[in-house]
């Protein structure tokens, strides 16, 4: 299939990354600047204050993590605070339904796995596309039975 899009391949919002990021760094800079700047301020205050903007940055860098990696061997689903890999096998559906937040993945073993890396919220149409294609990625890769089925099970 020559629609498909070329392996590997990287799907994560970067306009919300973007603005995630650039909020990060500008209260970092702020509330250092501002922390330098009190002269009343002891030493320890300073710290308070550069440490709680250390924090809101990280805060933010973790909430810009998501992504979903798709290569030869199945797709890497990174989220907020974990890391899942999946063999292209094992995601039975890829869904990106009206009012979802993100793509859910369903799996082989009947479970559902979030995948942030995709998510509608600032740039709906592009999630829209990447959803697609990693659908179209996940049908073409998944192992294919006799009967034209992805590891469905019929009763």
């Amino acid at each position: 299939m020559s629609d498909l899009p070329p392996l590997p391949i990287t799907f994560r919002p970067s306009r919300t990354r973007a603005v995630l990021l650039t909020a990060g760094a500008s209260i970092l800079v702020v509330i250092t600047t501002v922390a330098m700047l009190l002269e009343q301020l002891g030493p320890g205050e300073r710290a308070s204050f550069i440490f709680t903007a250390a924090l809101l940055f990280g805060v933010l860098l973790l909430l810009s993590r998501p992504k979903v990696v798709a290569d030869e061997s199945g797709v890497t689903v990174v989220n907020i605070a974990s890391r899942r890999h999946l063999d292209w096998a094992e995601i039975v559906q890829v869904n990106l339904r009206p009012g979802d937040p993100w793509v859910f993945l369903d799996l082989s073993d009947g479970t559902s796995l979030p995948a942030l890396g995709i998510q509608p919220g600032v740039a709906r149409q592009r999630a829209i596309e990447d959803a697609r294609a990693l659908r179209a990625l996940a049908s073409a890769r998944g192992i294919q039975e006799p009967d034209g089925h992805r590891g469905e099970h019929r009763g």
